[in-house]
């Protein structure tokens, strides 16, 4: 729910006299720093990692920890958190997508319980490594919210509170609320249900990104901006300039993965699913004593295209959701703006939040997170070549890629523990449908789902059949 942006574009509605800010909420409220230097010349290392997101930060972090003796570098095109760890919703979120069902159906209840498990833990590992590394990024350990408005949202609710339940959780992770005991925490118009789950933080990933580079470059690992991989081959990346030579290569590529020559190594890449995200201004204290939402849990509504949201640290609502669907061709800058997703999501932040309608939306912007064709998220290692890959989270990826970066870390270091024995572990995600067929097939999926919303929405019921689906599908 929450990997998310690569290019971020703004659009301010401005009140009399106010300034302009800069783009994307969490990079604009950055510090200036210098640029680190880019590879000039070519290395050896004991391990190259691809990419200083989240999950190219936290396997450099967990091997500079577990084994120091290996090398670690790590590339990166832009700047650290340029993409999307440094521009999603900041939810820290205990979730997989689709939830552990997926799993089950394949593994069985054991392994399927085994992974939820160890994700909802992550959350407070990020927590752990936040307050040891003394990193100052926001983070809350509020838990979550999920809202219904009408009777198949309450539905949907429902039923994942209650297949969660059968698969061995109980209320203290995640528990249905009605009406009533949903407004004692939220004023939402005409809520009439809302489940909760304790794991999940708030926190501002740009924030965190940065902090955690400065963890790894602490502990001797070394960072190169400016840097793009122009190919990646068994034991050496090369860049636009120079290249490394390492045992293992690490792909932390996300949704570049598709556009980068030999990353296709490490198996079938991931498509990009764009979603974009809208922040408002500081909100008075008296419009939050009216709504409530003191505990800064995360909010989501149950939307087919459901809508995210967390209030931040400085009181601003930062709302996201998704839009354009699968691109056509490889992500670029053109599709990371959006005017009818941010005018739709404009409209549903007036819809939950009456009382923020006047309120000035102070940054617009928006990118590709990246799904693979099954939806599950995944970590391998292929020794032989020597390539390690890591992604997939469908937005979730602040929280997974934490537990994606551990097991990795642990498969390269060949050091045995309970990540590498997750489900999740070498798991191969089948290839996209080639296009257009995966053009066309995304793209209808997208229009039914908003249809399907949209008739929920004017009758309160769901559409036979279609409804179902493709809430197994986005759910």
């Amino acid at each position: 729910m929450t990997s998310i942006i690569i290019i971020d574009i703004m659009e301010t509605r401005k009140k009399a006299g106010s300034p302009a800010t800069a783009p994307g909420l969490w990079q604009s409220g950055l510090e200036a720093r210098q640029a680190r230097a880019p590879l000039e010349h070519d290395k050896s290392a004991d391990v190259a990692i691809v990419g200083a997101g989240f999950t190219g930060l936290w396997t450099a972090y967990y091997l500079r920890v577990l084994a120091p003796e290996l090398s670690v570098v790590v590339l990166e095109a832009e700047t650290v958190g340029f993409g999307a760890s440094g521009r999603n919703g900041g939810w820290c979120f205990g979730e997989l997508p689709g939830g552990p069902a997926p799993w089950a159906r394949r593994y069985g209840r054991e392994a399927a319980a085994t992974l939820q498990r160890a994700v909802d833990d992550t959350v407070a590992e990020v927590g752990r490594v936040v307050a040891h590394e003394g990193i100052d990024c926001g983070y809350k350990h509020g838990g979550a919210r999920f809202v219904a408005v009408n009777k198949p949202q309450a539905d949907r609710l429902a039923a994942t509170v209650s297949a969660r339940h059968a698969l061995g959780f109980g209320p203290t992770d995640l528990r249905l609320l009605d009406a009533a005991e949903t407004r004692e925490h939220l004023a939402v118009p005409g809520v009439v249900a809302s489940s909760f789950t304790p794991h999940c933080a708030a926190l501002d990933p740009a924030r965190l990104a940065r902090g955690l580079a400065a963890a790894v470059e602490a502990r001797g690992g070394v960072i190169h901006e400016g840097s793009p991989v122009v190919e990646v081959l068994p034991s050496l990346v090369r860049t636009d300039r120079a290249t490394v030579r390492a045992k293992t290569v690490v792909l932390a590529t996300e949704a570049f993965t598709g556009s980068i020559p030999g990353a296709r190594l490490a198996g079938p890449p991931p498509a990009p699913i764009y979603s974009y995200m809208i922040a408002t201004e500081p909100l008075a204290e008296e419009f939050w004593r009216s709504v409530g939402w003191a505990d800064r849990a995360t909010l989501a509504d149950q939307r087919l295209h459901f809508t995210y949201l967390q209030r931040t640290a400085d009181d601003r609502i930062a709302l996201g959701g998704r839009g354009v669907g699968v691109p056509w061709s490889h992500p670029h800058a053109a599709l990371d703006e959006s005017a009818p997703v941010h005018r739709r999501l404009v409209a549903t932040l007036h819809e939950l939040f009456p009382g923020a309608a006047d309120a000035a939306v102070t940054h617009r912007w928006g990118g590709p997170l990246a799904m693979p064709r099954d939806f599950r998220p995944s970590v391998a290692y292929d020794a032989a070549h020597g390539v390690a890959r890591a992604g997939g989270y469908g937005g979730n990826g602040v929280s997974l890629a934490n537990l994606a970066g551990r097991t990795a870390a642990r498969l390269v270091a060949d050091l045995d523990g309970p990540e590498t024995r997750l489900c999740w572990t070498n798991h191969r995600s089948p290839r996209w449908e080639p296009q257009p067929l995966r053009y066309l097939g995304t793209s209808a999926g997208d229009v039914l789902a908003h249809g399907v919303d949209r008739f929920e929405s004017r009758t309160g019921r769901t559409v036979p059949v279609v409804g179902p689906l493709i809430a197994r599908l986005l759910h």
